[in-house]
């Protein structure tokens, strides 16, 4: 995956690069795709999705961190290749109405905005949690829903010299929910009963 600048800081966030990483595996964004995001912040996973996406569209209610967003977009807009809007705005207000797959990056008004992503039919709908009460209240959304498709939880450890050998320092555990309310996608039914991913933040 290749890096991207956050030279600008938003007081939250970014999203890791590892759990981007597996993110974007996830939604699997094409070209042709319109992708919607609540709660950009820094813009990491906005720049990630720029890059892959034909169309963007990332809300994010605090307008101070929508400037972070845009101003990090703008220092990677030579790899970027959609076509991006940024939107003030408190979702599910905002969010377009076509989107083929969207990111939560947050869990605030998250089941109106699960509500939306029903209505509307988005085929790839992906949550990161970073709380274990929010993550089980959000399980039981999407599942209310039917659209649950697995619920994945992993910790990154990242590895640093002590004492002329390594020893690892852990982030927080990540809960990411991954779902479709796409008629296409069958019925809905889930394996998630096999194991309990978030921004981490964002």
């Amino acid at each position: 995956m290749m890096p991207i600048a956050l030279p600008h800081d938003a007081k939250a966030g970014p999203t890791k690069s590892e759990v981007r990483s597996v993110l974007l595996g996830k939604l699997d964004l094409g070209p042709d795709d319109l992708f919607a995001e609540v709660g950009s912040c820094t813009g990491a996973v906005t720049i990630e999705a720029a890059r892959r996406a034909g169309r963007v569209t990332a809300l994010e209610r605090k307008a101070d961190r929508l400037d972070v967003t845009e101003q990090n977009l703008a220092a990677n807009e030579e790899t970027v290749t959609a076509d991006v809007e940024l939107r003030n705005a408190e979702a599910p207000e905002g969010l377009p109405d076509d989107a083929d797959a969207l990111f939560l990056g947050g869990s605030r008004n998250f089941e109106a905005v699960l509500d939306h992503a029903v209505d509307t039919e988005i085929d790839r709908i992906v949550m990161n949690v970073s709380r274990l009460e929010v993550a089980g209240r959000a399980t039981e959304a999407f599942r209310e829903r039917d659209i649950l498709e697995e619920v994945v939880q992993f910790q990154v450890s990242h590895g640093y010299e002590l004492a002329g050998a390594t020893s690892f320092n852990s982030d927080n555990p990540v809960y990411m929910l991954v779902g479709s309310a796409s008629d296409d996608e069958g019925d809905g039914d889930s394996d998630a009963d096999d194991g309990e991913r978030a921004e981490a933040t964002q």
